[in-house]
């Protein structure tokens, strides 16, 4: 049995304990916060505490935190035995050199306590300061999806920053959609059927081969129509992602 300790309750934290819960061969027998009110879910199913001095032994301590922490919150841990790994994806792996074993665990996907998420189909990604730990690492990931990735901290750098345009920047322009919506006293639900299609489509098509839209053909009076419109916070991203589709696909405003 993997015994696994977690420092952390936010989202990613939650996820990994409902994944680990559900796993036949992980054991998580501990959830550290520095706040009680933090730990009340959690408290129903394993033992919680709010000092860093009482943890327990363990196979792993992971660290889902954020990223500015890490460190400061590795320093603290000093079991020789146990791995410290952290599930951020902009921090390298040297952050958690002040301890003996320690590697990344980097679950790549958007958490939302409220949604559920299949962990099977979801990549983790893996880095150890040793080929006995990334081992460790690869079966602790292995046991709660079927695909893990042996990923450097550059490597991971990159992705982190691919997955914040294709996901936190997409998400912010679906909160500008929905904005403009309900200032014009329209449901956003109408625009789900497209949002979904945009998505499905790059399970066939490259993203360039996906781009449609009046950026993408030079429909030069649509797009000064659009940026009339628009208020000034909205007109200068207008602006800036036309331009840098039309820069992508050789065309001029």
């Amino acid at each position: 049995m993997i015994e696994v300790v977690i420092l952390g309750t936010g989202n990613v934290a939650f996820h990994l304990f409902n994944a680990f819960s559900d796993a036949e061969n992980i054991r998580v027998i501990q959830v550290y916060n520095h706040r009680q009110e933090s730990l009340k879910y959690f408290s129903s199913f394993t033992d919680t505490t709010t000092n860093i001095k009482n943890l327990k032994p363990a196979h792993f301590y992971l660290l889902a935190l954020k990223d500015d922490v890490i460190p400061e919150i590795a320093e603290q841990l000093r079991s020789d035995d146990g791995i410290v790994v952290h599930t951020s994806g902009a921090v390298g792996l040297n952050a958690l050199d002040s301890t003996t074993n320690f590697g990344v665990f980097y679950p790549l996907q958007t958490f939302s306590k409220n949604k559920a998420v299949d962990f099977a189909k979801i990549p983790v990604c893996i880095e150890a300061n040793s080929a006995k730990n990334l081992e460790k690492i690869r079966s602790l990931a292995s046991s709660i999806t079927k695909d893990v990735r042996e990923i450097d901290s550059e490597q991971r750098k990159a992705l982190h920053v691919a997955a914040v345009f294709v996901n936190n920047f997409s998400n912010h322009l679906y909160s500008i959609g929905a904005e403009i919506c309900t200032e014009n006293k329209i449901d956003f639900s109408i625009l789900k059927p497209l949002i979904a299609e945009t998505a499905s489509k790059i399970e066939s098509l490259n993203p360039q081969e996906a781009q449609t839209g009046p950026a993408l053909r030079n429909d030069q009076k649509t797009i000064e129509t659009h940026l009339a419109f628009l208020s000034k916070k909205h007109k200068d991203i207008y602006s800036l992602l036309t331009q840098s589709i039309q820069d992508l696909h050789g065309k001029k405003l």
